[in-house]
């Protein structure tokens, strides 16, 4: 997807044609999303059935026209609190709308990644748009890059994938 005109995260949401993939690499992102319900799986609440009903649509619209959404995350084992939140909550539900996980677990090997490289999308295998978090998990913002730098984001991609389990495999062995 070439383009002159400006580009915002949502814009690529909008508008990408067969894929998006994301990389996450934090172990804590309490301070973005939904935090009411984080702080509800601490106090041990159920999780409400309307729980991340938005993304949750918008995962359907896409996987049901045909474009894929799919995300690896690299993970250190124990979880943190966070990340059994995430994936206990998050991951389950949504791939309830077709969104796809993978788990690169790092605990008993060296991250086949390079050094520095943080969360990002990556659309279409072209337009990446690596994200900024705060020390406490809050999200910053992202930079949508020209489309010319996008080859070392599907590297990336293409390394973290072949690394990594399905979600469904690694929960089954090592899930909260």
């Amino acid at each position: 997807m070439t383009s002159s005109a400006p580009r915002s995260l949502g814009d690529l949401f909008d508008t990408f044609q067969q894929e998006a993939f994301r990389l996450e690499t934090l172990d804590d992102y309490s301070r973005s999303g939904n935090v009411d319900a984080y702080e509800a799986f601490l106090a041990g609440q159920e999780q409400p059935a309307d729980y991340n009903a938005e993304w949750l649509a918008e995962v359907r619209t896409h996987t049901e026209a045909g474009r894929r959404m799919y995300r690896v995350h690299v993970v250190t084992r124990p979880l943190t609190p966070y990340l059994r939140f995430e994936l206990g909550w998050g991951y389950r539900t949504n791939a309830t709308g077709g969104e796809e996980f993978f788990i690169l677990d790092v605990t008993d090997k060296p991250n086949p990644l390079p050094d520095g490289v943080g969360d990002y999308w990556l659309f279409d295998s072209t337009t990446a748009a690596p994200m900024h978090y705060g020390h406490d998990g809050k999200f910053l913002g992202a930079d949508v890059l020209p489309d010319d730098q996008g080859e070392r984001y599907v590297t990336y991609r293409d390394t973290a994938l072949a690394h990594s389990v399905p979600f469904g495999d690694w929960w089954a062995r090592h899930g909260a």
